[in-house]
C-alpha cells in the first residue's frame, strides 16, 4: 500500500503507544506467574490451589473478553484500552496495598476475586489493539505488521519476567511485583489519552478501503445489530475452526507460561533471584519476536495472506520444543540450565507467533472493521477459557504426579525430597492440544481474508 509519510509517521504515533500499553498490561497480568510460587509458599498453598486462582483469572477474562468485544466495536478501540489500562492499573495497585497490610488472611478467595477482577480490565487489551489497527492497515499490511507489533508485545513478556525477576531480587518484600506495572499501566494511560485514535479520519487523514470484506471507509462505520453481529461470527466456518484451534493455542501457550517458574526451579534448582533465570524473559522477548515476525512474513509472502499453513508449520513445530523440554537435559549444570532457558526461547517463539497470527491477524482478516473486536474476543475469550484448565486442572496434575510421574506424596518433601529425572507429565499434558490445533489449521487451509470471506 502507498501511504504518505505523514500518515505513516501518524500511523507509527497511533500503534506504538498502544503496543507498549499492551507489553504493560502484560507486566500487570504475568507477574502472577512469577510471585505465585512466593505466596504458595508464604501462605501453605498448593499447585493446585494457587492453580485456582490462575483459572479464576483466565475464565474470567475468557467471558469477559467475549462480552467486551462487541462492547469495543461499539465504543471504539481507544476506549477501551483507556478503561483497560486504567482499570487494571488501579487493580493491581489494591493487590499491592493487600499483601503490604498483611490483609490477607483469606488469600485464596481474596486474590481469586481481585485477579479476576484485574483479568476483566485485562480483556479490553487485545481487543482494542485488534480494533484501532483494523482502520489503519489494509489487509496485505496485517501480515508483516502483526511480527512487528508482536515485538511490542513480546517486550511485556521482558517485563514481566526478568524486570519482575530483578525486582525480586532487589526488594525485601515481592509486593513490589504490583505496585511498578499498575504505576507503568497509569503512565501509559496519559499517553494513550493523548495520542490515540480510532481512525485516520480521526487525526486529520482519510479513511481507506482495508480490503477485508468492509464496507467503503468513506463513511463513519456504524455498530452492527447484536444479531447481525453474532451471525457474522458464529456463522463463518473459517471464524469457528479458528475459535477451537485458540482453545488448544490457549492450553499450549498457559501450560508453559504459568509454570515455566517452577519447572527450572524444581527440575533444573534455577532459582528466580539468580541472574541466569532473568535471561529466561529475554529468550521469550526474542522468541516472540522472532516468531511473530517470521510468522507473519510467511504468510503475507509464501502463502499470500493466508495464515493457516503456517499456523500448522508452527503447531508441529511446538511439539517438537515441547518433547525437548520433556527430557530435562543437563539437571544440575549451569549448561543444562542454560540449556532450558534457551528452550523455552524456542518454545515461546512457535507459541507466540501462531497466538498473535490467530487471535490478531486472522481476527482482523475475517472480522472486518465492523467485527474486528467481536471475533477478537470470540479467539481470545475461548483461548482463555482453554487457559483456565491449566489453572486448577493441569496444576493438579503436577501436585498429584509430578512432574516425572512420581506422586510428590510419595516422594517425600516434594522438590526438596525428590529430584525429578524429567518432565514427561507436564509436557505430555500440552502436547495433545498442540497436534489438534495443527489438524484444525488443514481443515481452513486455503482460507483467506476479503469480500468472499463475508
Amino acid at each position: 500500500m502507498d501511504h504518505s509519510p505523514a500518515f505513516r509517521l501518524r500511523r507509527f504515533m497511533n500503534w506504538f503507544p498502544l503496543g507498549l500499553t499492551y507489553a504493560a498490561m502484560y507486566m500487570g497480568r504475568y507477574n502472577f506467574n512469577i510471585v505465585k510460587n512466593d505466596i504458595g509458599a508464604w501462605y501453605h498453598l498448593d499447585k493446585a490451589q494457587m492453580g485456582l486462582i490462575a483459572s479464576a483469572g483466565f475464565w474470567t477474562y475468557g467471558l469477559a473478553v467475549a462480552f467486551n468485544g462487541p462492547l469495543a466495536d461499539r465504543i471504539g478501540g481507544r476506549q477501551a484500552i483507556l478503561i483497560g489500562s486504567l482499570g487494571a492499573a488501579l487493580v493491581n495497585l489494591a493487590i499491592g496495598f493487600m499483601f503490604l497490610n498483611g490483609d490477607a488472611s483469606k488469600v485464596l478467595v481474596s486474590m481469586s476475586l481481585l485477579w479476576s477482577l484485574n483479568m476483566y480490565f485485562q480483556s479490553f487489551g487485545a481487543l482494542s489493539v485488534v480494533k484501532v489497527n483494523s482502520t489503519w492497515f489494509h489487509v496485505k499490511e496485517r501480515g508483516v505488521f502483526g511480527g512487528i507489533f508482536g515485538i511490542m508485545i513480546s517486550s511485556g513478556y521482558f517485563l514481566a519476567t526478568t524486570i519482575g525477576a530483578w525486582l525480586l531480587a532487589s526488594f525485601r518484600s515481592w509486593t513490589v511485583i504490583w505496585f511498578v506495572p499498575s504505576a507503568v499501566m497509569f503512565s501509559m494511560f496519559l499517553v494513550d489519552w493523548f495520542l490515540v485514535r480510532n481512525r485516520p479520519s480521526h487525526a486529520g487523514h482519510a479513511d481507506f478501503d482495508t480490503g477485508d470484506g468492509s464496507n467503503a471507509a468513506s463513511a463513519e462505520d456504524a455498530p452492527l445489530p447484536l444479531r447481525d453481529l453474532m451471525k457474522k461470527v458464529f456463522h463463518n466456518p473459517v471464524i469457528v475452526a479458528l475459535i477451537f484451534a485458540e482453545f488448544c493455542t490457549g492450553f499450549v501457550r498457559q501450560g508453559v507460561m504459568l509454570y515455566f517458574t517452577e519447572y527450572l526451579q524444581e527440575v533444573y534448582h534455577l532459582g528466580k533471584k539468580e541472574h541466569l533465570f532473568w535471561w529466561t524473559g529475554i529468550a521469550f522477548m526474542f522468541g516472540g519476536i522472532l516468531g511473530g515476525l517470521l510468522c507473519g512474513w510467511m504468510s503475507d509472502k509464501l502463502f499470500q495472506s493466508r495464515r493457516p499453513p503456517v499456523a500448522f508449520f508452527f503447531y508441529l513445530v511446538q511439539v517438537v520444543m515441547l518433547g525437548l523440554l520433556g527430557m530435562a537435559f543437563g539437571q544440575g549444570t549451569t549448561g543444562g540450565q542454560i540449556w532450558a532457558v534457551i528452550l523455552l526461547g524456542l518454545t515461546a517463539m512457535f507459541i507466540f507467533g501462531v497466538h498473535g497470527m490467530l487471535s490478531g491477524t486472522a481476527s482482523m482478516d475475517f472480522g472486518g472493521r465492523k467485527a474486528a473486536a467481536s471475533v477478537a474476543g470470540a479467539l481470545d475469550g475461548i483461548q482463555y477459557i482453554g487457559s483456565g484448565l491449566t489453572g486448577f486442572g493441569l496444576g493438579w496434575i503436577l501436585k498429584t504426579y509430578g512432574w516425572d510421574g512420581t506422586p510428590l506424596v510419595l516422594a517425600g518433601a516434594g522438590v526438596h525430597g525428590h529430584q525429578p529425572t524429567h518432565a514427561w507429565v507436564w509436557v505430555g499434558s500440552i502436547i495433545p492440544f498442540s497436534l489438534i490445533g495443527a489438524y484444525i489449521m488443514t481443515r481452513i487451509w486455503n482460507a483467506k481474508a476479503g469480500a468472499g470471506a463475508h
